[in-house]
């Protein structure tokens, strides 16, 4: 709004709300953590953001992150409480020199997204991973997840790929005449395909 006319209205930049200000304190999770993200990553990760089974939300991927990779664990807390997550690993593979970073599961509570905790954990997560030797950072999410994709690409991630799962229901399977095996053929000659 300019001086000169005090009966100009405001535009709506003007009008925009303000970045809340509050300490936010990023830290590696501790056993008494676990709890807390768990039953965080439970309100976040149903089934209606994580359809696909190969990636469910449980206790044992949550404790088994913990006790491989803690100082890949981190935690987001403001005022005391847990409003955000990020659990990763390494992987090596063999005859590689290459390190890799795996971003698990990145989460923070809907009421405090948009306020960057999400990429401070990534950012965090990435610093000491780099000091552990990682030469690239590999995440997974749906195809669809598009605030997710849009994240990662803010990131820096490139060179999305899809990925197609494919499932037998175990009644189908039985069903089926040969369960699964392809019967060989005799060709003309009488050698077998």
């Amino acid at each position: 709004m300019s001086k000169s006319d005090p009966n100009e209205r405001a535009t709506p930049e003007a009008e925009a709300p303000k970045k809340r200000e509050f300490e936010l304190q990023i830290r590696e999770m501790e056993i008494d953590d676990l709890p807390a993200v768990f039953h965080l990553g439970e309100r976040i990760f149903t089934s209606e953001t994580v359809p696909t089974l190969y990636r469910t939300w449980d206790e044992f991927e949550v404790t088994s992150l913990f006790n491989s990779d803690p100082e890949f664990c981190l935690v987001a807390e403001v005022d005391g409480e847990t409003v955000g997550f990020i659990l990763g690993t390494t992987v090596t593979k063999t005859k590689s020199a290459w390190k890799y970073g795996y971003v698990v599961w990145l989460a923070v509570v809907p009421e405090w997204q948009r306020e960057g905790l999400g990429s401070r954990l990534f950012d965090k997560l990435a610093e000491k991973m780099i000091e552990d030797g990682v030469r690239i950072f590999m995440v997974d999410t749906e195809a669809t997840n598009q605030p997710a994709l849009s994240f990662f690409k803010k990131k820096g991630f490139a060179n999305p790929e899809e990925q197609i799962y494919l499932t037998l229901n175990v009644k189908t399977y039985q069903e089926k005449p040969h369960r699964g095996r392809t019967p060989r053929r005799k060709q003309k000659n009488g050698s077998e395909t």
